[in-house]
């Protein structure tokens, strides 16, 4: 599964607060996410993450500094 910051995501468990919903706001080797429902921050390896990755709701796959870049293998050309 492709990741990228902006992205909304449903994770398989339930945060403290009853959300599900998490935003993508740093991605690598590490994510950055934040609940949706009361805006709670959480870094969490990334083998983790996507153990707990329920689906995407919705994907932020524009990228808005070069909108013909959509794959990190164009910039290597």
């Amino acid at each position: 599964m492709q990741f990228s910051v902006g992205d909304i995501v449903m994770m398989k468990k339930n945060h403290p607060c009853g959300g599900n919903t998490w935003e993508i706001l740093r991605t690598g080797m590490d994510f950055r996410i934040k609940c949706t429902t009361c805006g709670h921050l959480v870094m969490i390896s990334r083998v983790k993450f996507e153990k707990g990755v329920k689906k995407i709701i919705s994907s932020n796959t524009s990228n808005p500094s070069n909108p013909d870049v959509t794959d990190v293998s164009d910039l290597k050309k």
